[in-house]
């Protein structure tokens, strides 16, 4: 198993310890792009988690991944996008802040080519929320609107490690499927944040069953079921009425051990990625312009140059980002 400081030591946030672009100065971020141009922006959600965890528990977990990442790699972490967009059954839960799509795409999408302008053409976009429709959206339609060079990944941290999430019955090291605020969620959350985690106030929900079982995956799409979770209406019940508690299943069983196989697979899949995309492309390069775009090579130069270098700013190919 892998080297990684679990649990982390607290975050980093508000530290100047050269992670967080929002920390760097000007001339620390020139000199950060010269040996490292990949950028990690840690997307999550600000929803009801129960009683027992915080309602930022899903930026935590990638942010404090992120972290770890930075601190091996040397690549850069943004802040993190604070509220996301949600499936429709999450409607109307208090506590929970829902971004409508359209919001949150063209949010992201503004990111996405901030950073790109900045010097950053190398971003990794990590979910630890289920919006997972939401977030390739925004990377097609930057990709459309600007057409140029760029490595832009998704990655939802769930997706590297379905063996890791599932229950006992079918393989997996939890009692219960992965759901919400619940066993699975709490024990990562346990393991990268304890200090939010208050177990005694954990507790078990049996949330409405409106659908027949065998064709509506569980979170994370651990089980390879026909159907994801947000491609239907009226197989959940809506989690103000199921669940009020904020748990979707049993987070007294929570425990970060049972975690922490999964995370090191996590962290060390996501190591190799961004190893693998700088040994292809290490900072200052990019694939090939007339591989990525059509646009004529003199104006691709010109933003790649950008307007410190004597070329042009992105938001030449087009405004509102």
């Amino acid at each position: 198993m892998s080297q990684w400081n679990l649990p982390p030591d607290g975050g980093h946030m508000d530290r100047a310890s050269g992670i967080y672009y929002q920390t760097m100065t000007d001339l620390e971020t020139k000199e950060r792009l010269q040996k490292n141009d990949l950028i990690i922006i840690p997307i999550g959600s600000t929803e009801n988690h129960g009683p027992h965890s915080c309602s930022g528990e899903d930026t935590y977990l990638v942010t404090r991944m992120a972290e770890l990442l930075a601190q091996k790699t040397g690549c850069t972490v943004a802040q993190p996008v604070w509220y996301g967009s949600h499936p429709f059954h999450h409607l109307g839960m208090p506590g929970t802040i829902v971004v409508p799509e359209e919001d949150l795409a063209a949010y992201l999408r503004a990111i996405i080519a901030g950073f790109w302008n900045s010097g950053f053409r190398k971003q990794i976009l990590l979910n630890g929320h289920g919006q997972d429709y939401v977030i390739p959206l925004a990377m097609h339609q930057f990709a459309k609107k600007y057409q140029v060079p760029v490595i832009l990944v998704n990655v939802n941290w769930w997706f590297i490690i379905p063996e890791y999430i599932r229950d006992k019955a079918h393989g997996g090291p939890f009692e219960t499927p992965f759901i919400h605020g619940d066993e699975c969620e709490t024990s990562f959350s346990q393991l990268l944040f304890p200090e939010m985690i208050q177990m005694e106030h954990a507790c078990a929900t049996h949330p409405i069953k409106i659908f027949p079982e065998g064709h509506i995956d569980k979170s994370g799409s651990a089980y390879g079921l026909p159907i994801p979770f947000w491609q239907q209406i009226g197989a959940s019940a809506i989690e103000v009425v199921s669940t009020p508690e904020g748990v979707v299943g049993d987070a007294t069983l929570a425990n970060p051990e049972k975690a922490r196989p999964g995370m090191v697979a996590i962290l060390d899949y996501i190591e190799k990625l961004i190893r693998d995309i700088l040994a292809m492309y290490p900072p200052g390069q990019l694939p090939p312009i007339e591989t990525m775009t059509m646009r004529s090579r003199e104006q691709i130069e010109e933003v790649l140059k950008g307007p410190r270098n004597g070329g042009k700013h992105l938001y030449t190919l087009g405004y509102p980002p």
